[in-house]
């Protein structure tokens, strides 16, 4: 884990404070102009706009073609939508065997369990990071574009992360931020080989529907420290890079030693269970009859505290909040057990990672982890 300098850290609040949350890109060419719920049904779509919004309202990526490994196809991956919506792929009820969603005040984030052989990943693929950038900084998938409207309308969003295996999946959108962590920062993309429960820290519990209000995490990485200063921990690369003389050297940065879960997990409450999540399309289904979503009386106001040994705090516990809205769909949220540093959904084909750049500025040397258009100085 490497401790932050005060000047590198005053460069990387710099940075979040110009932070952008709302998209300046372009829709992709095989996409709708806009979100639409019910849009006719069609598996053979190659739509990539994603919605989320609830917990039987959500999309995620997944390949186009059967028996397919993510990190060969990041670049191709197209929308599978849980509703007929935005012209997209529709998940098959079935496929889904454990849902749970929040919403914070910098992000909404669905965390879930499945049979994802049916969305044509392959068995046993432990599967890869989905985001806006990619190593060409052009999108994976290319022409992906995410929306949702918890806040009342739709908004189409610059940042967001979605990790998918063949048997799990965590997407986070972030949906706000402030003056000390930025929409990018939050939704760090460059940690592809941590898995979902250290990167997206919530309830991974395998079975239930569920939505809950909770905290927002602190960023991917970052361990705030008791006499306030700020660790982050990187992930290792070695890359080379060319000097002034010509001559080519080796560079690596991150950390041998991988921290074996995230700094807490958040606290949750307005908890609702739902018994199922689906559309009711028979056609689609992959188990006898349908399954509609409904929801059961009540939720538990439990809130999850912070992992073991950490302290209690989220990053919403530092920072200005921006009000809730109420949004349909519901998750409890308890993390199941600590994350090990390569849980299920992690980037195997290192090929595919976004590009490191070696920096040299005066007499002064720093690594910059460099991903599409963004800088994370360490």
């Amino acid at each position: 884990m490497l401790a932050i300098t005060s000047l590198v850290c005053a460069t990387i609040l710099a940075v979040g404070v110009n932070g952008q949350v709302t998209a300046t890109g372009t829709m992709g060419v095989t996409n709708p102009a806009e979100p639409s719920l019910g849009t006719s049904v069609n598996q053979t779509s190659y739509a990539r706009l994603l919605s989320v919004n609830s917990v039987d309202d959500f999309c995620i990526f997944a390949p186009p073609v059967p028996n397919s490994v993510i990190g060969e196809t990041e670049t191709e991956e197209v929308a599978w939508c849980v509703q007929p919506r935005n012209d997209a792929r529709v998940i098959p009820d079935g496929t889904l065997q454990a849902v749970h969603f929040v919403k914070t005040p910098l992000y909404v984030q669905v965390m879930g369990w499945g049979d994802f052989t049916k969305l044509n990943i392959q068995t046993g693929d432990q599967g890869g990071e989905l985001d806006p950038h990619g190593a060409t900084g052009l999108g994976n998938p290319i022409g992906g574009n995410v929306t949702s409207n918890v806040t009342g309308t739709d908004v189409h969003y610059e940042e967001w992360m979605n990790y998918m295996s063949y048997t799990q999946f965590c997407i986070r959108v972030c949906t706000s931020e402030n003056s000390t962590y930025s929409a990018a920062l939050e939704c760090q993309h460059t940690l592809d080989e941590m898995g979902c429960e250290w990167v997206m820290p919530g309830d991974y519990s395998q079975t239930g529907f569920t939505s809950c209000d909770a905290d927002s995490a602190f960023p991917p990485g970052i361990y705030p420290q008791a006499n306030g200063s700020t660790s982050t921990f990187a992930q290792r690369y070695t890359g080379s890079y060319t000097g002034a003389d010509g001559a080519t050297s080796l560079f690596t940065v991150g950390e041998t030693v991988t921290p074996q879960t995230p700094y807490s997990t958040p606290a949750s409450s307005n908890c609702v269970t739902y018994s199922s999540v689906g559309n009711g399309i028979a056609s689609l289904s992959v188990t006898a009859g349908n399954v509609t979503a409904s929801t059961t009386a009540g939720a538990s106001g439990a809130s999850n505290g912070a992992s073991s040994g950490t302290a209690a705090g989220s990053a919403a516990g530092s920072m200005a909040t921006s009000a809730r809205s109420s949004s349909s769909g519901g998750s409890s949220a308890a993390a199941s057990g600590a994350a090990t540093s390569k849980s299920a959904a992690y980037m195997t084909h290192g090929g595919n990672r976004d590009a490191f750049n070696y920096v040299l500025t005066g007499g002064l040397s720093l690594f910059a982890l460099v991903a599409g258009a963004g800088a994370f100085f360490l």
